[in-house]
């Protein structure tokens, strides 16, 4: 039996573990779960020296308080509103991500769906599917030329900067709200800032959100904030589905507020078979069908981003062993 630490992966990833391996190999031995619940964990990671934590579900206080030797919790990714922090933080273990792998693959997918809805893109193919004799732009107008637009980021961390340099490529004037940036980061980019949520929504033709999900920023758009938002304007979400009311989307579309909505990511993760999100998705016939964009959280995805944050939540991990600083701790 190996005298090395033990690190275990708790879902998502299974073997062949070469990225996390040719970190850790002579310092850990290195297993793969592929639980599918937090329940098909118990007896397994007791004892583990450091847990790498993906997405399939909650990694909550009563597992945590089950670690008896963990000297990190690594969530190889951005978000971490998965993992209970603050009962890992009462037990003195740090919880750390990779914020950084899929800054360029998100920014380039807030784009696509912008594009593809601004300019009648997808509208236009998902008709024509069903009557090639609409073979002419008018069932899509109006469209407008998007040079001078206004593409709104809520939160301009990393994505949100990323998408700002793109959309300003593209002639946008970009503007974006967040509180926590600091002053003059609006002179660096060469964009706008406002000073409240409801300015930005009022004013944006496409509004892309590229913030965390918090308590603070938990159902940051719902039903009023959507009505507030310029009529015929879209809505891109590739950040975390519990920042949107995604039904409150859907009856915008349907009501024609909403000229269009990209979205990546859902309240819960695949959706229910009767949710109105993939009913209207499904339906050729349903109002908002033509003018919704669904992905299934892909938005960060390339194979260089997976082997990227693999390599880096090992990296974190071998530190953390190792007693080195950390990162990025979150905790």
């Amino acid at each position: 039996m190996s005298n090395l630490p033990k690190v275990v992966i708790t879902d998502l990833i299974v073997e062949p573990l070469d990225f996390e391996r040719g970190v850790l190999d002579g310092y850990a031995d290195v297993t793969a779960l592929n639980a599918m619940s937090e329940a098909d964990l118990i007896g397994k990671i007791e004892d583990a020296d450091a847990i790498m934590v993906y997405h399939y579900f909650r990694f909550t206080k009563a597992t945590i308080d089950r670690l008896t030797n963990c000297k990190a919790i690594v969530r190889p990714g951005v978000g971490y509103d998965g993992i209970d922090i603050e009962a890992a933080r009462e037990r003195g273990t740090p919880v750390c991500n990779v914020p950084d792998y899929g800054t360029e693959e998100v920014a380039d997918s807030a784009l696509a769906m912008t594009l593809n809805l601004t300019r009648g893109t997808h509208f236009l193919n998902s008709r024509l599917r069903r009557d090639i004799g609409e073979w002419n732009v008018d069932q899509a107008l109006p469209i407008s030329r998007l040079r001078g637009q206004i593409f709104g980021i809520i939160g301009c961390g990393r994505i949100g900067t990323a998408a700002a340099l793109r959309a300003k490529s593209f002639g946008f004037d970009v503007v974006f709200y967040d509180p926590y940036t600091p002053d003059g980061l609006d002179k660096a980019l060469g964009i706008r800032n406002v000073e409240t949520l409801a300015e930005l929504l009022s004013i944006a033709l496409v509004v892309s959100l590229h913030c965390p999900l918090s308590d603070e920023t938990r159902n940051l758009i719902g039903p009023n904030e959507i009505a507030s938002m310029k009529p015929g304007s879209f809505l891109v979400n590739t950040a975390r589905g519990g920042i949107v009311d995604t039904e409150a989307v859907i009856e915008s579309l349907a009501a024609g507020h909403l000229r269009g909505a990209g979205i990546d990511v859902l309240e819960q993760e695949p959706p229910q078979e009767d949710s109105p999100v993939l009913t209207a998705w499904r339906n050729p016939d349903h109002p908002a069908h033509d003018r919704l964009i669904l992905n299934p959280h892909t938005a960060f995805y390339c194979e260089e981003g997976c082997e990227e944050f693999r390599t880096k939540g090992a990296q974190e991990v071998l530190r953390a062993l190792q007693g080195e600083p950390l990162r990025n701790v979150v905790n």
